[in-house]
């Protein structure tokens, strides 16, 4: 049954035929937001039928442990966000691609981030054409995707993540982060959650005694200065693949450099939430993005 799930998304997403749309929400897919050698860096946009004008704009990064997962996991999510008001994106970028045998990452770090910023940054540039407000726009994803929002919040031009794809005149900040289940400090990460070992082991292409800079370098709080964005970070307290002290982590350096956070640990959840929580969750990150990107 997994492997049916998995052929039917990997029709979807190699379609070059639009899917269908909800109502008043219309969707552009697999839009080439950058080009590395031969592979086509795409976006699925969603739009408001009803209105001009700029909305606000969410993008949406998917999860997957920085090595599988695609964007469509967010297809439903994106339509939702248009209903609501915003221009939404959801985002492919390069997977690490560990060799089966040696481990070793045909895309190691910073691929996936320069990915990120280059589709804000495109975002930007286009923005009269898909009626964005370049001074509103939001990131947000879960766990690897969270880790992802969480970089592209926290760091500025300053801090060599960049990349050279594209429209190196647009800003890749952001003005609201929702961080659903991220790492946050990848070094105590690797040393805490044997379960993530060979993930962490990819992004990084070592261990953290082997690439120590390199921990600090893909870990979001090493980037955390006042000036930052306001960040909400939804987290379960019985995740076992990212454990919620990621979360407090988190939570203690924005604080400290006073960063706006709200940090809602939802009680008996794991590594995704069902039920009342999700819900709980969900209500959480649309009343933040409003608080801090409708006018």
């Amino acid at each position: 049954m997994f492997r049916g799930v998995l052929l039917a998304q990997a029709i979807l997403f190699a379609s070059s035929f639009p899917l269908s749309a909800a109502d008043g929400v219309r969707v552009e897919s697999n839009v080439t937001y950058a080009t590395v050698g031969d592979i086509k860096l795409q976006l699925d946009i969603a739009q408001p039928t009803q209105g001009d004008g700029p909305f606000p704009c969410l993008v949406f990064i998917h999860g997957g442990g920085w090595s599988g997962g695609n964007r469509l996991v967010y297809r439903t999510a994106i339509e939702t966000a248009a209903q609501k008001g915003y221009v939404a994106a959801t985002i492919s970028y390069r997977l690490t691609q560990p060799d089966p045998q040696t481990g070793v990452p045909k895309e190691p770090f910073p691929s996936q981030i320069h990915d990120c910023k280059a589709a804000i940054r495109w975002l930007r540039a286009h923005a009269s054409e898909y009626h964005i407000d370049p001074q509103r726009i939001g990131v947000t994803g879960a766990s690897a995707g969270g880790h992802l929002s969480l970089l592209v919040g926290l760091t500025d031009s300053n801090d060599g993540l960049e990349g050279d794809l594209g429209n190196s005149g647009q800003s890749s900040r952001v003005q609201a982060v929702c961080n659903t289940f991220g790492p946050t400090e990848l070094r105590v990460l690797f040393k805490s959650t044997p379960a993530v070992y060979g993930l962490v082991k990819a992004l990084c292409n070592g261990t953290p005694e082997e690439q120590p800079q390199m921990y600090l370098a893909v870990s979001p709080v090493t980037y955390v200065t006042k000036d930052d964005p306001p960040v909400l970070t939804l987290h379960g307290s019985a995740d076992e693949l990212v454990p919620v002290e990621q979360a407090e982590i988190l939570d203690k350096a924005l604080k400290a450099a006073g960063v706006p956070h709200e940090l809602v640990i939802l009680e008996g959840q794991g590594h995704g939430f069902g039920g009342d929580a999700a819900k709980k969750a969900d209500d959480a990150m649309w009343a933040f993005f409003d608080q801090h990107l409708k006018k």
